[in-house]
């Protein structure tokens, strides 16, 4: 006879965790050691459920890259004792999260699958149990002995998304994630449909968890009128080391002489730009205007299809490499773990 899947549930924070107190009528963070009173349905589940819960819960706007050190911290320190691992968070930053995760954990054989609500999990109509009992029976999922998930990833209301494909697009309904250039990687409705294909390939090796991040980058979203003095403020912030540039389009931006040599100075003090679209969907294709082709001359990165969280963390982590600015560029235009089309 098999034996029972374990599964790690981890509460960081968030709506899904709240529950309120009728006298008071406030939000309070639920008490995880009574899950089975308020979820009643994981007692059917064949399974083993555990829970870390985060002493103080933590608002996902203050997420931070010591509380992804923590988290992974968690699954290193627990990855042989369990089969899968799910983490409560808020949405807000979820997608920032589920990224970073994705390359600070290096040989992930197991799933990591992010999940929280739009409505906390003792509201009638909350979106939170769902969520909930799907992520963990997907968590637990076994094909041929193996998991069928064996990377970090989202799941929310009935879809489940590659973590750094992700981002937050709606904050008023239950659908709050989409991954708008890539195919979901199942779909929950009567049976759970795993779209095989899409779903990375388990690799080979021991897990190696990378805890240095370099938190030394900044966004510079363009806009029609932006203005010399600005730019050179953000470009000259002391200790910058990368910048992400949110441009026009596939990647367009304004041939301004001020402009062109501020990126150039930048570039010239080896801070490495990278180019991301400002598009919900699309990929940044510099040289196919005049309006990019100039950022690709003088080497700017291009960012391919990309998010902004999945840029971001991934400079934070190749950055904590400690390796070359050139090794860097080039790692930024591969995919790591599946962050972007090649």
């Amino acid at each position: 006879m098999a034996s029972q899947q374990q599964i790690l549930l981890i509460y960081t924070g968030g709506t899904i965790g709240m529950v309120e107190d009728y006298a008071s009528k406030q939000l309070l963070p639920f008490n995880f050691n009574h899950l089975y009173v308020q979820i009643p349905e994981l007692k059917k589940f064949d399974l083993k459920l555990s829970v870390v819960a985060f002493e103080k819960p933590l608002d996902s706007s203050n997420m931070n890259p010591g509380i992804w050190k923590k988290m992974a911290k968690i699954i290193e320190d627990n990855y042989s004792k369990y089969d899968g691992f799910v983490i409560l968070h808020g949405s807000d930053t979820m997608a920032y999260t589920s990224s970073a995760l994705s390359f600070m954990l290096e040989n992930l054989s197991k799933p990591v699958i992010l999940t929280g609500s739009q409505l906390p999990i003792g509201k009638i109509r909350t979106d939170g149990k769902e969520n909930l009992i799907t992520a963990i029976e997907i968590a637990a999922a076994l094909k041929d002995g193996k998991p069928i998930i064996p990377e970090v990833a989202i799941y929310f209301e009935y879809e489940l998304y590659r973590g750094n494909r992700t981002h937050k697009y709606n904050s008023e309904y239950f659908d709050a994630f989409e991954s708008p250039n890539y195919p979901v990687l199942a779909e929950a409705g009567v049976n759970i449909n795993y779209n095989l294909p899409a779903i990375k390939k388990a690799v080979a090796g021991k897990l190696k968890v990378h805890y240095d991040l370099d938190e030394n980058i900044v966004f510079l979203k363009l806009f029609p009128g932006i203005n010399e003095a600005i730019v050179s403020s953000i470009l000259g912030a002391p200790g910058l080391r990368a910048v992400i540039l949110e441009t026009f389009g596939s990647g367009n931006a304004p041939t301004e002489k001020w402009f062109i040599s501020a990126l150039e100075k930048a570039i010239g003090a080896k801070i490495i730009i990278l180019n991301i679209t400002q598009c919900n969907s699309g990929r940044v294709e510099q040289g196919r205007y005049e309006t990019s082709a100039q950022l690709k001359n003088m080497g700017v990165i291009g960012g391919g299809d990309m998010t902004s969280e999945a840029a971001v963390t991934k400079l934070m982590f190749l950055l904590g490499q400690k390796t070359s600015v050139g090794e860097i560029k080039k790692l930024l235009q591969k995919s790591l773990r599946g962050e972007m089309g090649e």
